[in-house]
């Protein structure tokens, strides 16, 4: 084969190579792309449901056919504050000051499942959190939590930090498909979001992390114990 020749073949693999390399990045555009709208539309309107909530519809299914999620959308201004400065106080208590990452809360983390050996603490906010409900699968790789950390910034530039907080209250889950701040209310103490008191706030707060274990095991010492530094961490929490 003639150097002329080597060479044209060269040039139509570069080629091929940019074709596809710029198809692909079209491609990753659009999914992106995907993600952005959604959450545009959601600055003004409310999801029907998340990645996990339908998630946890279908297991419940495969028990009872007939299950359905116990939920009900209320307002941020229909959430107790109690219950705002608990949740924040539990799972992210920078959460008004930072920019959907707590640096210093993923470095304490890291140093304590170092300690141990062993995955046994986090460093996720409540923004991160939330991208994660909304869209994602419970599998854990780097291509999904790069994915997080990008719908995380997206969540963070287009909509304000009291609306954040508000989709997250009305999607965590606090029991076997009880999902959301009034469903939650009244299925464990019988009144609406607005009207939880500091104590419940903080109980329900500190339920977020297993709620399926605490709605089976209400009394649990460990729990009494947590919600009672919650609940007295609870008046240094900002409200955004």
């Amino acid at each position: 084969m003639s150097s002329k020749s080597i060479g044209r073949s060269l040039a139509s693999l570069w080629k091929a190579f940019c074709y596809a390399l710029g198809a692909l990045f079209i491609v990753l555009l659009l999914y992106q792309g995907w993600f952005a709208a959604h959450i545009w539309y959601w600055t003004d309107h409310n999801p029907e449901s998340t990645s996990f909530m339908r998630a946890r519809l279908e297991h419940l299914r495969e028990k009872n056919p007939n299950a359905k999620l116990n939920q009900r959308w209320v307002s941020y201004a229909r959430i107790s504050d109690e219950l705002k400065r608990a949740v924040i106080v539990a799972e992210d208590a920078k959460f008004s000051e930072h920019d959907g990452f707590d640096w210093e809360g993923i470095q304490k983390a890291m140093e304590k499942n170092q300690r141990r050996g062993r995955v046994v603490a986090g460093g996720s906010t409540i923004s991160q959190q939330l991208a994660k409900n909304l869209f994602l699968s419970g599998e854990k790789n780097l291509w999904r939590k790069a994915q997080e950390a990008v719908i995380t910034s997206m969540l963070e530039m287009l909509m304000e930090k009291s609306r954040i907080l508000e989709i997250y209250l009305n999607v965590a889950e606090w029991g076997g498909g009880v999902f959301g701040a009034e469903a939650a209310a009244r299925h464990y103490y019988g009144v609406g979001a607005a009207g939880l008191n500091a104590g419940q706030a903080a109980r329900l707060a500190a339920m977020l992390p297993r709620p399926l274990y605490y709605e089976r095991n209400r009394n649990s010492e460990f729990l009494q114990r947590y919600s009672e530094t919650i609940r007295a961490r609870m008046p240094s929490a900002q409200l955004p």
